[in-house]
Parts: C-alpha cells; sequence; structure tokens
C-alpha cells in the first residue's frame, strides 16, 4: 500500500489491485474519489478539479 497526504488529501494506491491502475483519493477520512490513472477520468465519486492536479503533480514526480 502507498499512502502520499497532500493538501488536506490522502492519496492511497495497493500493489497489485485490479486493473485499471488506480488511487483512492480521501479528505477528512471521508472517501472522494477512486481516479483512473490509465484512462485519467473518475471511477467512483466526483473529482474536484484541485484532485486532478494534484493527481498529475503526483504522478509527474513517480509518487502514484
Amino acid at each position: 500500500m502507498g499512502k502520499v497526504r497532500r493538501a488536506g488529501y490522502v492519496f492511497v494506491t495497493w500493489k497489485g489491485d485490479h486493473t485499471p491502475r488506480h488511487v483512492h483519493v480521501y479528505r477528512d477520512g471521508k472517501f472522494i474519489v477512486k481516479w483512473d490513472l490509465e484512462n485519467q477520468r473518475p471511477m467512483k465519486g466526483e473529482a474536484p478539479r484541485r484532485v486532478v492536479e494534484l493527481i498529475g503533480e503526483l504522478e509527474s514526480e513517480g509518487r502514484l
């Protein structure tokens, strides 16, 4: 499992999780979105623009 905290959000990934490659995002312990990293779209929930920006930053840093 990988967990990254950024800007009040928690981004969680699990090694060996099902495809497509994705990240679960939480804020204050509440689920926000399950984001498909391969197709750049939500799988469940809705992603605020700021979350999409943070996911892009984390991917470019190699953290997701």
